[in-house]
């Protein structure tokens, strides 16, 4: 039942997440409310390793969740589930796509289609910053001010022209290496 379960919301989110991986985190966060696959904290981690590691981000934080929630044949599920759509919406698309490229309904439907992306991605990130920068302490949160700290230095050294073209690995290594040091 747990492989049909994930197949049936993979392939929701695959079908439902346009714009890319980042779009898949809104309803990544919605599974943590109805399964007990991972956390938010976990998905919050399963976003870290899927920015890390080479691939798509959406396939590494499904294959991560099905993994999670059922080992090996769990995460070859969700994958295969969650890229089931776009073969099928992509092998439609090419047959048809001479008849797709001007047609004023497609270009609406597209119109309106960009804002709700960026608005799914801008809530993933706003969750994001919410599990990165609160802690609970004494029951109730507050601001990690380490954290914050943190996320403003790198952010105000991304904007030095020298600093941008430093490689992410330099930056992934960076932040663990830090993050090592301040919690230890």
């Amino acid at each position: 039942m747990i492989y049909l379960t994930l197949a049936y919301e993979f392939f929701k989110i695959g079908l439902f997440s346009v714009g890319g991986g980042m779009a898949t985190l809104p309803f990544l966060m919605n599974l943590t409310s109805r399964y007990d696959w991972y956390t938010a904290k976990e998905l919050a981690n399963m976003v870290a390793i899927s920015e890390s590691t080479p691939g798509p981000v959406g396939i590494n934080m499904a294959t991560f969740a099905g993994y999670h929630a059922a080992g090996i044949p769990g995460a070859i599920v969700a994958t295969l589930a969650l890229t089931a759509p776009a073969w099928i919406i992509i092998i439609l698309i090419a047959r048809f796509l001479e008849n797709f490229s001007e047609n004023a309904t497609v270009q609406s439907v597209f119109y309106g289609i960009r804002p709700t992306v960026a608005a799914l991605i801008g809530y993933a990130v706003w969750e994001l910053l919410k599990i990165t920068l609160l802690v609970t302490k004494n029951g109730r949160e507050a601001l990690d001010l380490t954290g914050l700290a943190l996320c403003l230095i790198v952010f105000l050294l991304l904007q030095i022209k020298s600093l941008k073209k430093l490689h992410p690995v330099f930056w992934i290594i960076a932040g663990a290496f830090l993050g090592i040091l301040l919690k230890l």
